[in-house]
């Protein structure tokens, strides 16, 4: 050893003596997470030396403490100080707090000192978690079931730190017996992109399941691998992407951008005609994966014809079972190919996005090429892999959906009737997505009808069905009320000149149902309602458009309201118009009368 080594050395020893001697240590606080719904439930405390010091980091801090022989010393002054701060900023949840298992049969250790410093700082004991690890192989005492019976016994609850880093492992687990178990950082990193890693998670919170264990998941540094750890059952988690820790923590909670969209309490379920209801969760591989993964991969899940390649979380192709199988089966294919990266035979992907519609997903498959109908689907969530589906799947679930579409629809036109709009708009609610709805109706349909027969007004409403049904193409939705109305949903932008054009166009046709009497005279003599004899004008079509506020419209009865409210304003203009509402739910204030 060097003589600047040895300065340094001393240099370091005798800044923490002076650090802990003088309180010149910074507890921080990093949130520990509920996946679920973003809420933060606690925080670890973290110590730092002061900022720009050779001892700033917590690993410089710690190594050099076990070097010179003043661990304990150190962890003891940290569990101070963050008491104290932590009662000091009155934070909420609960606070983790480190301690090494052989801190416990060391002088320093003094029993219930912990729940002193609780006392005298008026911190409830439920309000702890205390986080038991034995990361260092020189703890002479080791990670005990007295250890944990010390502090479960005085009303804590016990967490074991950094599973998978200790050196007792899952033994540990099953003789303690702990609240909490956190997946130690390295199962963690890059969990998107390893299968093996995946398993392990998977196969952890499939334990925890089992014996009543929460499970937090360390060290997530991006959206992918959150989402990833999600998909495999893990509800809580900590790392650098949820929150860095700070001296302060944030009082209100963030607005987490990972977080699903609040669901709607509905009678229908969510998605129920979208790619979501073909997804199987299938494992994957990275690019980097050996094909003998892959060929191990496709024994274990024999249902699976393809295996989806991801790049973070995101798929970039796919590797085909039976291709794989051919080059393993020709002589030496095996033994000169099975350790070759997945990227050299990978094939493009069908990449479907969960919330497509089964008629698109339908309309894609079939102007793919047919390899696709063996190969299945890779299906994702704002493009991060959840799974596979099969052709055969999606083929039953259009034919069901044509038979239940068949059944609620107006015999008259074959559009959807009321069932299938609920449904289209309760759906759109749920899924908090942006959405017009306009009102069809027909101005003097009845003394038309009474006028020229039934079977002129069935042709005069079939004819109206098919012009909304080709204006409104494309992702919009039309369907026929009943009689004379009918609605389109509309999540296009050109709503209004669609609605315009069809306007233009049912005033240019409607005149070649009159006869040219009838026209000259600008319209037909009949009864009215009250059994007098009235001249009605030549038919005209009024639309009432309204833009429901999703977040405050509950279901597709709101929007119907909404919706004749509308209708009835356009109905009190003469000619055709086109009224658009201000009112985006219930009780709001007028809208404004457009003229088309």
């Amino acid at each position: 050893m060097g003589l600047s080594t040895t300065l340094n050395i001393d240099y370091e020893e005798q800044l923490l003596r002076s650090l802990i001697a003088e309180d010149n240590l910074f507890p921080h606080f990093q949130p520990i997470v509920d996946l679920r719904n973003g809420e933060t439930i606690g925080h670890e405390a973290l110590i730092r030396g002061p900022e720009g010091s050779v001892l700033y980091s917590p690993d410089s801090l710690f190594q050099t403490a076990i070097r010179c022989g003043l661990l304990h010393t150190l962890e003891l002054s940290c569990r101070r100080l963050s008491l104290q701060r932590f009662a000091e900023l009155k934070i909420d949840g609960k606070l983790f707090l480190n301690i090494s298992a052989s801190l416990l049969g060391t002088p320093e250790h003094q029993k219930g000192l912990t729940a002193d410093m609780l006392a005298e700082l008026d911190i409830p004991q439920h309000a702890i978690v205390i986080e038991l690890s034995e990361q260092h192989p020189f703890d002479q005492y080791g990670l005990t079931l007295e250890a944990v019976q010390h502090y479960r016994g005085m009303g804590f609850n016990i967490a074991i730190d950094d599973l998978g880093s200790g050196y007792s492992g899952l033994k540990l687990w099953s003789e303690l017996q702990p609240n909490i178990v956190k997946i130690d950082k390295h199962f963690v990193h890059n969990v998107d992109r390893e299968p093996i890693k995946r398993q392990f998670v998977k196969s952890i919170c499939s334990i925890a399941n089992g014996v009543g264990c929460s499970i937090i998941a360390e060290g997530i540094e991006t959206k992918s691998e959150l989402l990833t750890l999600k998909e495999l059952g893990v509800t809580i988690g900590q790392g650098f992407y949820l929150g860095r820790p700070s001296q302060k923590p944030e009082d209100a909670p963030q607005e987490y951008t990972w977080l699903p969209k609040q669901p709607r309490e509905g009678r229908d379920s969510d998605m129920a005609e979208t790619a979501s209801v073909l997804v199987q969760p299938a494992p994957s591989l990275s690019q980097n994966d050996e094909l003998q993964l892959a060929s191990q991969l496709f024994r274990d899940n024999p249902a699976y014809n393809a295996l989806a390649v991801l790049e973070e979380g995101r798929p970039v192709g796919t590797v085909a079972r039976a291709k794989l199988l051919e080059l393993f089966s020709t002589q030496y294919g095996r033994a000169l190919y099975e350790q070759k990266p997945v990227s050299v035979m990978m094939d493009d992907a069908l990449i479907i996005e969960s919330d497509m519609s089964l008629e698109k997903v339908s309309q894609m498959v079939t102007e793919q090429d047919a390899v696709y109908l063996n190969q299945g689907l890779v299906i994702t969530r704002s493009g991060l892999y959840l799974g596979l589906g099969n052709v055969r799947d999606l083929l039953k679930k259009i034919t069901e959906l044509k038979i239940r579409n068949a059944r609620y629809a107006n015999p008259l036109t074959l559009l959807p009737g009321n069932v299938p709009i609920s449904r289209e708009i309760d759906s759109l609610l749920k899924r908090t997505d942006d959405f017009r709805v306009a009102y069809f109706d027909i101005n003097y349909f009845k003394p038309f009808n009474d006028s020229y027969g039934y079977v002129k007004g069935d042709l005069l409403i079939q004819q109206l069905g098919s012009l909304l049904t080709r204006f409104a193409n494309g992702d919009n939705f039309t369907g026929h009320v009943g009689g004379d109305d009918f609605v389109v949903v509309f999540r296009c932008e050109d709503w209004l000149e669609r609605c315009e054009s069809i306007i233009t166009e049912f005033d240019h046709a409607v005149r070649e149902f009159y006869s040219p009497q009838d026209l000259e005279q600008g319209g037909v003599w009949s009864q009215s309602r009250s059994g007098e004899s009235s001249f009605f004008p030549i038919l005209s079509l009024s639309v009432g458009v309204v833009h429901p506020d999703p977040y405050s419209c509950l279901s597709y009865h709101e929007v119907a309201e909404l919706a004749a409210q509308a209708k009835a304003q356009a109905k009190k203009a003469d000619g055709s118009f086109v009224f658009v509402s201000r009112r985006r739910r219930l009780g709001s204030s007028e809208g404004e009368l457009v003229s088309v």
